[in-house]
């Protein structure tokens, strides 16, 4: 974004997390947690990404763990390719698809068009051509109106563990 452009302009909050990629989740969780000291929050697996996570809040975000176990996903040529390490940024919006909308009108290049269930709510990702070689992970504040939509039955996977600072 350029200066012209501020956060408010898209509705970007609150780092929601920030995401590692890890060969072997178990061992990153017992680096992070017994040996840094930060509290586990939730480790489940994620089938439809292929993925298994795990949440460390700190402060008020949190570190997100990520361990591919589907070998032809994304995150698990990131890995290959990259190692181990950071994997992307993610921000709380409001309104993930007015978000979109205004990021798109902005010329930034959006991998997801459209709000799609994540782990702890409604996510998109913007392309790292457009964030400076970052991957940018939009994620909607609990309550927003993507959530009915995505999750009309209740709650996305781990949002009873879902710390919103936007809702």
């Amino acid at each position: 974004m350029t200066p012209d452009q501020p956060a408010e302009r898209h509705g970007l909050g609150a780092i929601h997390h920030v995401a590692v990629v890890v060969r072997d989740l178990n061992a990153a969780v017992h680096f992070y947690r017994d040996t840094l000291g930060l509290p586990l929050d939730s480790m489940v697996p994620i089938p439809s990404d292929g993925v298994r996570i795990a949440f460390l809040p700190v402060g008020e975000s949190r570190i997100e763990l990520v361990e591919p176990v589907d070998p032809g996903t994304g995150v698990a040529r990131f890995l290959e390719s990259r190692g181990e390490g950071f994997h992307h940024l993610c921000f709380e919006v409001p309104d993930l698809a007015e978000a979109l909308a205004s990021m798109e009108a902005a010329g930034i290049e959006l991998i997801d068009r459209a709000p799609r269930p994540g782990a702890e709510g409604p996510v998109a990702f913007l392309h790292p051509r457009s964030c400076h070689g970052v991957l940018v992970e939009l994620i909607e504040a609990a309550g927003g109106p993507a959530w009915g939509r995505l999750y009309p039955e209740g709650a996305a996977p781990l949002a009873a563990g879902h710390r919103s600072r936007g809702a």
